[in-house]
Order: C-alpha cells, then structure tokens, then sequence
C-alpha cells in the first residue's frame, strides 16, 4: 500500500527536498513507498490532505534566521483537524542563479519572500538598487530568468535540475540557516518528544498569558517555543502558538491541558512527534 505527501512544488524547492528525506524515511520504516505530489501554495498543500486528496502533507514552520512561516500557523489554526506526526530540519543553503553574462547587469531579483529575507544583507552589500519581486516557491521564480537582468535564488540543487547557471553561492545572511517543517495528517499522534499546541484567551487583560504558562512550569514541563498571532477579528487580540518538550501520552500533560483548559476561550492540540534531520536521509 502506497501513501501520497503533498508538498510546496514545483520540484526543486526546499519543501521538495524535505518531502525527499521524508520519504526516505518512510520507504524505511514502513518498507512501502510514500509518493510525493507538489502544491502551488502552502494554503493548498495543506487542503491537500484535509480535502482527503493525499494522506500526509509537509509544510515549512519555521527558518532560523527568519522566524515562523506564518502562511503555515494561521492555516493550521483554520484547519484545526490537522495533527503534526513528524518535523524535519533542513539546512538552508541560497544561490544567486541568473542567465545574467555579468552578475552587475541583474536589476531585479525573484524568490519566496523568505529565502528573500534570509538573503538580504548580501542583497543590499552586492545590488543596493535591485529590484525584489516576491514569488509563491523559490523554484517558481526560475520562470522568470528569461529576462537578461533578472536573477533568483534558490538552491543549486534546483539550478542543476533545470539547468541554469549559478552565479553566487551561499549567499544566505547565516551559514547555520535551517527551516524546521512538519509532516501533518489526519491521523491522530500522542507520542514523540515534542507537542504543538495553540489557545486564544477570553480577554486580552495583564496576566491572561500567566496562568496557562504557570500550569506547565508547575509541572516541570518546558516551553520550546511560544509565538503570538493576530486572531485578525480586532487589533490586539492574539492567539498562541506553543511547543512544549513532551508528548500528549504523557499524564502530566494531560493534566496540564485539563487545568489549562478552562483559561482558555479556545484550545487545540496538533499533534505529538519527533524531530528528525535531513540530512541523515538526503545530501544537501
């Protein structure tokens, strides 16, 4: 029996390579294929699996450099029937790639807002006057380097694979630059070393964010990361994103999430699971 992986397409991105190492994995501990399929957008890929179109999606969350993808947080909120099983860690590297004769002819420069983020300080050093264009994938910005003046970035595994020249290479802010993705499904998951969870409060008063935060500190329970967003029905009023070092099976999370409840106007769990790193599956 085969089971299908929707990702960030087209083929070349840093989705495709994480869905590679994620499929490695499968092939190896299931000893049955995972068949990967590329989506035009974060929103779609992971509709992908709630419109029951594939059993498992993979989505970036979050870049070391950049912080969140955002893209991915609210639609998962939305959604909300997702569950987390896996998350990979994949190490970023950028290349300026150009059809260009001369890298001092390229006037406008085409990528995914994020790798165009991780980039800019060299951007601003080598080009202060190029033009940036954002894209919805990094690959999908090869497209326009039929013009003589327009570079992109993304990896050089995506410049061989369509065969274009690389003109610079890394050129990321960061040498450590990684992106942290999730592989989501339907199924439920209560067990790894990591849990995500999210919560809205019932009002935006001094100390609402205290108790919840204090129920898993009473509990020697630690918080790995902790990120608010605008629940966008009115300024200033957030939800919030949190991982926490331990997995749903265990009982003294279980109590937490039922003290913590009741402070809560809404509460979800995606999911318990553990980290994997990419680079034990796939070269980079």
């Amino acid at each position: 029996m085969t089971h299908s992986l929707a990702f960030l397409g087209p083929i070349g991105t840093y989705s495709d390579a994480a869905s590679l190492a994620c499929a490695q994995w499968w092939e190896q501990n299931t000893q049955t294929a995972l068949n990967r399929f590329p989506y035009p957008s974060i929103s779609q890929t992971l509709k992908a699996v709630v419109d029951k179109d594939t059993q498992l999606a993979i989505v970036p969350v979050e870049n070391s450099t950049e912080g969140s993808v955002t893209t991915t947080l609210d639609t998962l909120w939305q959604l909300d029937t997702l569950q987390i099983q896996q998350a990979w860690v994949l190490p970023i590297s950028h290349a300026l790639i150009s059809k260009a004769d001369d890298i001092s002819k390229i006037q406008s420069i085409y990528s995914h807002p994020q790798a165009l983020a991780q980039c800019q300080g060299w951007i601003e050093q080598t080009f202060p006057n190029v033009t940036l264009v954002p894209a919805q994938s990094t690959t999908e910005s090869l497209q326009y380097l039929d013009q003589p003046t327009a570079g992109a970035i993304a990896s050089r595994r995506a410049a061989q694979m369509y065969n274009l020249p690389v003109l610079a290479h890394p050129i990321n802010d960061r040498r450590d630059n990684c992106t942290r993705f999730w592989v989501l499904g339907l199924d439920t998951s209560h067990t790894g070393t990591h849990t995500s969870l999210a919560l809205s409060l019932p009002a935006n008063v001094p100390g609402a964010l205290l108790k919840p935060l204090e129920i898993f500190a009473q509990r020697g329970i630690n918080l790995s990361r902790i990120e608010s967003r605008p629940t966008k029905r009115s300024l200033g009023d957030y939800l919030f994103f949190l991982d926490i070092e331990a997995d749903l099976a265990n009982p003294l999370v279980s109590s937490a999430l039922e003290e913590l409840r009741p402070h809560t106007e809404t509460l979800k769990t995606f999911g318990s699971y553990s980290i994997f790193q990419a680079t034990d599956f796939i070269e980079t």
